[in-house]
């Protein structure tokens, strides 16, 4: 695997007064040790905290009234069980990129602390009841398998004991999509968790990286099943109120993934064929209110719009124009993420990370 940077650590030092067009000029920068270890305050500071928090959970008995962390003793933090794991996703690729980190001590014990086998153990079993079979389905999945195949790939001594105590949960929820897609007669379009794009697009890197064909086949025959079809993808609809995912953009990820360049070029432009317009522009979607948690959702949209325009641009010189669209979405919310509300401060700083990994790789 290449080694990856993070770019854009200049934005956090951008004016108010600059306008994105100048903010979108500025050159990238590598992030430094200095600038991670200002982002890994946001997980450091919500993976243990057990509260506010929603469960989300369907409800037995009277013996399910329980505290999250009895129900899940990892992912009982950062406000629900998705963010919990996208957030050690963020604590351990941060320490993967930057070992020496100030933060580093403390990322490493709340690790250590959480991510054991019995702990392990305990997720799996929730997640192996009949009544939690819809449980995270299929965001928190995505999250969870991107957060093993990190901790796969770190060349750490304790990333291999952590993975293996998180690998009785991952082999559930890899049983879980075995089981669930090919009873998903039609994908989930929506802009928020349930996407059914989303879903697919990380549990594919996963399969992909740990070599598990069969997963990588099924999701690879839905995908083509589900969007093969799809053209003029309605982007000016976007965004919805409470959009963290572009339904468009979301499904370019994933074809781009589960198709070859001969077949998955022309696809795109029947999808959307303005894209390949050098001029192309995409408006942001723009924050009123970050204290509100469903409104800051806009944020993390022009994030994982960011990623896949970057993920694309990288691809394929053609669409390289599209880089600068990306630029424009992180130049409007990456300065609003340190020091954010928990609102967004609990989630968003993955979803930067995800873009900025995207926007460092090299053709």
């Amino acid at each position: 695997m290449k080694t990856r940077k993070l770019a854009y650590a200049a934005l956090l030092s951008v004016s108010s007064v600059l306008t994105q067009a100048a903010v979108a000029s500025e050159d990238a920068h590598s992030l430094t040790a200095v600038e991670a270890d200002k982002l890994i305050t946001l997980p450091l500071h919500c993976v243990e905290t057990p509260y506010p928090y929603k469960t989300g959970i369907v409800l037995g008995s009277a013996d399910d009234l329980k505290e999250p962390a009895q129900h899940h003793p990892i992912f009982y933090g950062c406000f629900d069980w998705h963010s919990a794991a996208h957030g050690y996703w963020s604590l351990v690729t941060l320490l993967r990129q930057f070992p020496e980190m100030e933060h580093a001590d403390e990322a490493r014990a709340i690790l250590d602390r959480n991510l054991t086998a019995e702990n392990g153990q305990q997720e799996a079993a929730f997640f192996s009841k009949d009544i939690n079979k819809s449980f995270e389905r299929t965001y928190g999945w995505a999250w969870l398998l991107k957060l093993s195949d990190e901790l796969k790939a770190w060349d750490d001594p304790k990333a291999a004991e952590y993975a293996a105590n998180l690998q009785p949960l991952v082999d559930v929820i890899v049983q879980r999509y075995m089981e669930f897609l090919p009873q998903l007669l039609y994908p989930v379009r929506v802009g928020e968790h349930s996407n059914t794009a989303f879903g697919l697009s990380f549990a594919h890197d996963y399969a992909v990286n740990q070599g598990l064909t069969e997963l990588q086949q099924l999701i690879e025959a839905r995908a083509r099943n589900y969007f093969s079809a799809d053209e003029n993808c309605p982007i000016s609809w976007e965004p919805s109120g409470y959009d963290f995912i572009s339904p468009c953009l979301e499904e370019i990820g994933l074809m781009q993934r589960v198709l070859p360049a001969d077949k998955f070029l022309p696809w795109l432009q029947a999808f959307m064929p303005q894209l390949a317009d050098p001029d192309y522009s995409l408006e942001v979607g723009k924050v009123s209110d970050r204290t509100d948690g469903k409104l800051v959702h806009l944020d993390g949209l022009n994030f994982s719009r960011a990623w896949n325009l970057y993920t694309l641009a990288t691809a394929y010189p053609q669409y390289a124009h599209l880089r600068a669209v990306a630029d424009q979405h992180m130049a409007y919310s990456y300065p609003n993420l340190i020091g954010d509300s928990y609102e967004g401060g609990h989630w968003l700083g993955s979803f930067a990370i995800q873009a900025l990994n995207q926007a460092a790789l090299q053709p």
